[in-house]
C-alpha cells in the first residue's frame, strides 16, 4: 500500500494547431504523499497550471497516467471524472471565480448541489461550517462585489472546503492580493494542511510562501527539474 494521493506517471502534454505543437508538459513524474504540503514554482509558461489542471482531472495528457488514491483516471468516462473531482478536489483559482448575482452562502454551497444525497438543509449547514473556518460568518449574506479582494478568495477556499476534499488545488492563490491579504490567506492553507490534515498542491510565482510548505517541485519548459 502506498501512501500517495496523487501520482503523475511520465505525463506528457502536447498543445496542438495547423501551424504548431507546443510541449506544455514532458514526461513528467510526481508523487504527493497524504496530508503533504507542496508548492510548484517556475517562470511564466513553464507548464504549473497545465500540470495543475491534470492533477485535478480538469485535462487529460496525451501520454502517461494520473492516480488519485491509487486508482487510475485512464478510461474513465466524464461523468465518473466529474464525480471524482466533486468527491475528492477542492480548486482555489487566482482569479476567484465567483458567480456575482449569488450571496457568499450561496456561492460556497455550490459544489454540493452535484453530490447525491445531500439535501438543502445539510448544504445549508455545511455551507455555515465552511464560511465560519474562513473567518467570514458576519459576511454570509453579501454579494461577491461587496467583498474585498482577500475576502473573496476566503469565500473561494470555504467553496473549496465545503466537501471535506483530500486534496485542495491551489492555482495562484495569493496572486491578485497584496502581501498582507496573501499572507493571511496562506495562514488559512496551512492551518487546513496541518490542522485537518488536507493534502495541498498551490502554484505560485512567490519564493517566500513557497518556503512555508513542505516541498517545493520546480519545473523549466515544461520538464521537472528537481
Amino acid at each position: 500500500m502506498t501512501n500517495n494521493v496523487i501520482t503523475l506517471d511520465q505525463i506528457t502534454k502536447i498543445y496542438a494547431t495547423k501551424e504548431i505543437e507546443t510541449v506544455a508538459l514532458s514526461n513528467v513524474n510526481l508523487d504527493v504523499k497524504k496530508g503533504e504540503f507542496v508548492s510548484v514554482m517556475g517562470p511564466s509558461g513553464c507548464g504549473k497550471s497545465t500540470l495543475l489542471n491534470i492533477m485535478g482531472l480538469l485535462d487529460a495528457p496525451n501520454e502517461g497516467q494520473v492516480l488519485i488514491d491509487g486508482s487510475t483516471s485512464t478510461g474513465l468516462k466524464d461523468k465518473a471524472l466529474s464525480r471524482l473531482r466533486n468527491e475528492k478536489i477542492g480548486f482555489i483559482f487566482q482569479s476567484f471565480h465567483l458567480i456575482n448575482d449569488l450571496p457568499v452562502i450561496d456561492n460556497v454551497e455550490l459544489p454540493l448541489l452535484y453530490r447525491k444525497g445531500v439535501w438543502s438543509r445539510e448544504r445549508r449547514r455545511k455551507a455555515k461550517e465552511a464560511i465560519d473556518k474562513v473567518g467570514l460568518s458576519a459576511r454570509m449574506k453579501h454579494y461577491p462585489n461587496q467583498l474585498s479582494g482577500g475576502q473573496r478568495q476566503r469565500v473561494a477556499i470555504a467553496r473549496a472546503i465545503i466537501g471535506q476534499p483530500e486534496i485542495i488545488l491551489a492555482d495562484e492563490p495569493t496572486g491578485n492580493l497584496d502581501s498582507k491579504m496573501g499572507a493571511e490567506i496562506m495562514e488559512i492553507l496551512k492551518r487546513l494542511n496541518q490542522e485537518e490534515g488536507t493534502t495541498i498542491v498551490m502554484v505560485t510565482h512567490d519564493e517566500r510562501l513557497a518556503k512555508q510548505t513542505d516541498r517545493i517541485v520546480r519545473l523549466f519548459d515544461g520538464a521537472r527539474v528537481n
